[in-house]
């Protein structure tokens, strides 16, 4: 039997644009027919314009019949930390105690190649599980933890961006590189990992408190020496935070500003949280398209601050969604979705659904510069896509049953659903996970 078309039919839901700014932006197809070969999409559309498209003979496709269920692409989570999977939903008074108590320690262990790979492969299953298919990846200082955590996802034919961290002061001994021998072993990394099948390799600086202006500098040289590779930090998260880059760079304007000066601004740079930043910044993200990478659970869970929305769109400034684990206190973006819908309430924005799922989609691919291979069901996109089941709990069930517009559905499995909403999860048309 020829199998390698595959026809899904299930209520279909993806996006073109950002909702918020195009009432367009969403595509939805309450009976849907998604269709994959090879591991790519080849159409997606309502089931009865597409049933005929498909192969004269039964035998020539495998039909997978989800309806009652929605198939959405894969979640995209843009700011996650692999190695602190152990520490999540651990006390601690704010970011900077955090660190020191609970995340230095953990990250030590990376030490240890065996202890990477044993990690990596529970993240990992942790994400499919959860539904996201695609995540940009902390590893520590440690060049095996990074081999470690490719190793894994390559072998599970993932889309995945990773990289060591870099960090030569302001750290334990135990985790420190030199500004030379940081950029260094990256350099290495990028030449075995990047772009190899669906590996993508990112220069990660910490954050500007750990990095010397050398370490920063030869980042941004490197940066600039690989510009289709990515480049993540932290910015602006919390104040204490703000003033401490305050007064190890004096003479910057602002905290965003000492990563523009080592030019480590561009397309493919992702910042995670971004809550601190004035117009000023605002603005330089957009100019950059430098992506805010949003961490709601985290920002609440360590009390950090509230993300606005409101002068982020004033200036169209690129913004995605992330779990942030282990600050982050879930892997589900589902749950990410309930906690960011709160946040804007409390900063006096209301989210849509559709721009929640849209920011979990496409946004994120957007904002790692992938639309076009994932992120929505355009053809030719990788067959990364979940499969969402709204009747997964008694109470989810319930209120599915009275919904009365697709806003409301999917605004009830932002609020109430988890992992357990999720049916199925494909990469590259395989299944890697079933619940």
């Amino acid at each position: 039997m020829n199998s390698h078309v595959q026809a899904y039919r299930a209520s279909l839901l993806h996006f073109r644009n950002d909702p918020a700014f195009d009432e367009h932006a969403t595509q939805w197809h309450s009976d849907g027919l998604l269709i994959v070969a090879d591991g790519k999409i080849v159409a997606a559309g309502d089931y009865s314009k597409l049933a005929a498209t498909l192969p004269a003979a039964s035998s020539d496709y495998v039909l997978f019949d989800y309806r009652g269920k929605i198939i959405t692409p894969g979640f995209i989570d843009t700011h996650v930390h692999y190695p602190q999977t152990d520490i999540i939903g651990s006390p601690a008074p704010g970011l900077l105690p955090w660190l020191n108590t609970y995340t230095f320690p953990a990250e030590r262990r990376f030490e240890s190649g065996e202890h990477a790979s044993e990690v990596a492969d529970f993240f990992l299953a942790e994400l499919l599980r959860n539904g996201t298919t695609t995540a940009a990846v902390y590893c520590t200082v440690h060049p095996q933890s990074v081999d470690a955590f490719f190793t894994r996802s390559s072998e599970l034919n993932l889309r995945m961006v990773a990289g060591k961290c870099l960090m030569d002061r302001n750290a334990p001994d135990f985790l420190r590189d030199t500004a030379e021998s940081g950029v260094r072993e990256s350099e290495e990394l990028i030449q075995r990992w990047h772009n190899k099948g669906r590996q993508h390799y990112a220069i990660t600086v910490r954050f500007a408190p750990t990095s010397t202006p050398q370490q920063l500098k030869l980042a941004g040289e490197l940066a600039t020496q690989y510009p289709d590779t990515y480049i993540q930090t932290h910015v602006a998260e919390n104040t204490d935070e703000v003033k401490w880059v305050k007064e190890l760079y004096p003479d910057a304007r602002s905290y965003l500003d000492v990563y523009d000066g080592y030019g480590l601004m561009r397309q493919r740079a992702l910042y995670a949280h971004c809550i601190w930043l004035d117009d000023q910044d605002r603005a330089r993200m957009a100019a950059t398209q430098s992506a805010a990478t949003l961490c709601p659970t985290s920002n609440l869970f360590l009390g950090s601050g509230l993300f606005d929305f409101a002068n982020a769109d004033k200036l169209r400034m690129p913004v995605s969604l992330a779990t942030d684990v282990g600050g982050g206190t879930s892997f589900s973006m589902l749950q990410t979705m309930n906690e960011l819908y709160k946040v804007g309430r409390m900063a006096g924005t209301h989210l849509s659904a559709q721009r929640m799922f849209y920011l979990a989609t496409l946004g994120g691919a957007r904002a790692l510069q992938l639309e076009g291979k994932i992120g929505n069901f355009a053809a030719g996109c990788d067959a990364d896509f979940i499969v969402l089941d709204p009747k997964c709990t008694p109470l989810l069930a319930r209120r599915s049953a009275t919904t009365e517009s697709l806003e409301e559905q999917l605004f009830a499995l932002a609020i109430l659903a988890d992992d357990r909403a999720i049916a199925a999860t494909y990469s590259a048309g395989a299944c890697v996970h079933t619940r």
